[in-house]
């Protein structure tokens, strides 16, 4: 697996589950068409898609992303950036919690500074600008990534209700 493969998972949900092939999924993630088709096809060999690549096995993906993602895809907040606000200073997590610092992904159209999650690929901040399922999915998997218990447990919860339905 590789970091953006969360990414294809994270958007082919956001668009319902059924994304109508790898043409459209390639657009609207910034990734090329041979990046989303190889994604897929790791992504099936894991057993989170099925064989048809066409539809994510809900279960096996939400018990990656509780129990795997923090240990695959380990993040720790780094230097100062101006960038697109992510984990607990993503507006949702805003609500729930207090937080001393911002955490941003590094973009020049950032309307914040804080310190930088690395996000799971280059274009992330556009194609999350595009999709607001897709961004709060995205600012919620930095959450478990780097969060606290209670923040991680909150955040998991959001993404159950929009990945298991």
């Amino acid at each position: 697996m590789r970091p953006q493969d969360i990414a294809v998972l994270l958007k082919v949900i956001s668009l319902g589950g059924d994304f109508g092939g790898i043409q459209p999924l390639s657009s609207s993630l910034f990734i090329s068409l041979s990046e989303v088709s190889e994604s897929l096809n790791r992504s099936r060999i894991a057993g989170l898609v099925d064989h048809g690549k066409k539809r994510v096995n809900r279960q096996s993906f939400m018990e990656f992303i509780e129990f795997g993602i923090k240990y695959v895809f380990p993040q720790e907040p780094s230097s100062m950036s101006r960038g697109m606000a992510t984990g607990l200073s993503h507006p949702f997590m805003k609500e729930k919690f207090y937080s001393e610092y911002n955490y941003v992904w590094p973009d020049i159209n950032g309307e914040i500074n804080g310190l930088v999650i690395e996000p799971f690929y280059d274009k992330q901040p556009a194609a999350a600008r595009q999709d607001p399922l897709f961004y709060k999915l995205l600012a919620l998997m930095d959450v478990v990534r780097v969060g606290k218990v209670r923040e991680v447990k909150v955040a998991l919860t959001e993404i159950k209700k929009d990945i298991l339905l």
